[in-house]
């Protein structure tokens, strides 16, 4: 009796595997088959804007009127494709939340070894670079892909813009997106270009030494 006890135990959760294993692989093949059967859909790029979901990781946002020249986000990229060079400390003014004193000579991404992993992104003490929206960033040359952004700083830029987006011809979408661009970066272009200059406070000049006493001649009689 024990020994068909055990035997009917062992068959039925032989069973209960396989139909576990064959709604296993049924509710897989469901969803799959949802969009097999599905209408496809072509988005006509760059006659329309190219569908981008709310997490994506586009070419990057830099604030350069916050950045303190840090190195901490050169520090966490996996390949070094980010190049910081500075005059000198740079600190946060905890009032207007800008950056002051040496200037921000250089900040450039080598987009022909960035992963887009956005590993630069958290280790920001001051949250000036951000995973932008623009996936498109085609050029003539390997050269091109090294993007400065202390050149485009001097443009009141903080993302590099895609070639065509420039044209004229342009469609109205990319108009309206370099509009968008353009009031992100609002009342902060003139900081953008201090940032570019040495702001560090001039030194206070050191106090005179005092004079010396003049002996008492009480004192000495």
């Amino acid at each position: 009796m024990a020994a068909t006890g055990a035997l009917s135990a062992s068959v039925g959760g032989y069973f209960r595997e396989v139909y576990r294993t064959v709604r296993t692989i049924l509710i897989g093949l469901k969803i799959t088959l949802r969009y097999n059967f599905a209408k496809t859909v072509t988005v006509q790029y760059p006659d329309v804007p190219p569908v981008c979901h709310a997490r994506f990781r586009g070419f990057h946002w830099f604030q350069i009127e916050k950045c303190i020249g840090c190195d901490m986000c050169a520090k966490a990229c996996p390949v070094d494709c980010i190049y910081i060079e500075k005059t000198g400390a740079r600190k946060i003014d905890k009032e207007s939340g800008i950056a002051r004193g040496g200037a921000m000579t250089r900040f450039a991404i080598d987009y022909s070894k960035c992963m887009f992993c956005s590993l630069c992104i958290e280790p920001c003490p001051t949250d000036c670079i951000h995973m932008g929206d623009s996936h498109d960033l085609s050029g003539y040359d390997r050269r091109s892909m090294v993007v400065e952004f202390t050149d485009l700083a001097r443009q009141g830029l903080q993302t590099p813009q895609p070639l065509w987006m420039t044209h004229p011809r342009a469609p109205s979408w990319a108009h309206e997106k370099r509009r968008q661009w353009d009031e992100r970066v609002g009342s902060v272009r003139e900081e953008m270009i201090k940032a570019l200059s040495d702001s560090t406070p001039p030194k206070p000049p050191p106090k005179p030494a005092a004079a010396p006493a003049a002996p008492d001649p009480a004192a000495g009689s």
